[in-house]
């Protein structure tokens, strides 16, 4: 029993290294088979990370002009991420608008190299992560960042699911895929989540605003599929970006 417990909190750590700049325990363990399996919490840092996000929000909404508690709490979950999946949707972005043959797209995606387009694509994306979640109600907002940090995560989760890599070679074996009993964890952590901002703004807000990320995100999945025929590590970024956004957006419409 204590080793199963050990085991699932070395998952944990290791979901929480690869996905953001927390510290965690030294001497972790390591291996392609751990990191896969550590996908299955992914939703659950996103849920993490948002909570952070709550925390600053809630401790700058009372002193702040609501609009700049927002922009901290967002610059909270860049700090704490390294910016990684932001990262991601600009290489995407980058590689899926100026790049033309599928070579050249990955190409443009591997060096970073970040230009206008890929510029563009975070700064809009941001922009909007603002003006949503400055137009809720506290409560909500705070709820809404852990759900629609989950979310995200989750996205890019069922894309590595349901998604074929794009390359065969190097950084296929880098990016963690997921298992059936994974994926199932996963969502059961995000509609943990969930769960929690149905209790604030109800179940309507929550399906629409899920609605949105599902769309947003396989709308980012499917375009990566049209233009390369599959994903890379950067297509995930984008793919999670979208969802959150998707996320937010769908809970706009709603409220």
């Amino acid at each position: 029993m204590r080793s199963a417990v050990r085991l699932e909190a070395v998952l944990f750590w290791l979901a929480v290294r690869y996905l953001t700049r927390l510290p965690v325990p030294r001497g972790l363990p390591e291996s392609d088979d751990l990191m896969v399996r550590a996908v299955k919490y992914h939703p659950g840092v996103g849920a993490l990370v948002g909570a952070l996000a709550a925390l600053v929000l809630w401790a700058g909404a009372p002193v702040l002009p609501w609009p700049v508690a927002v922009l901290l709490s967002l610059a909270a979950t860049l700090l704490v991420t390294g910016a990684f999946h932001e990262a991601g949707l600009a290489g995407a972005a980058e590689g899926l608008t100026a790049g033309r043959a599928r070579g050249e797209i990955i190409a443009m995606m591997d060096r970073r190299q970040f230009g206008l387009y890929g510029a563009l694509a975070v700064g809009l994306c941001l922009a909007l992560k603002l003006a949503l979640i400055a137009s809720f109600p506290l409560a909500v907002a705070a709820a809404g960042l852990v759900a629609g940090h989950a979310t995200g995560r989750m996205a890019a989760v069922h894309v590595t699911a349901t998604t074929s890599h794009a390359l065969s070679e190097g950084m296929q074996k880098f990016v963690p895929k997921v298992t059936a009993d994974g994926y199932r964890v996963a969502l059961t952590l995000t509609l943990v989540a969930l769960a929690l901002l149905t209790a604030v703004a109800g179940i309507g807000a929550v399906l629409c605003g899920f609605i949105g990320a599902v769309l947003l995100g396989q709308a980012f999945r499917a375009w990566s599929v049209s233009r390369i025929g599959g994903y890379t590590g950067e297509c995930l970024g984008g793919a999670e970006q979208m969802a959150e956004l998707g996320f937010y957006l769908g809970l706009a419409l709603w409220l």
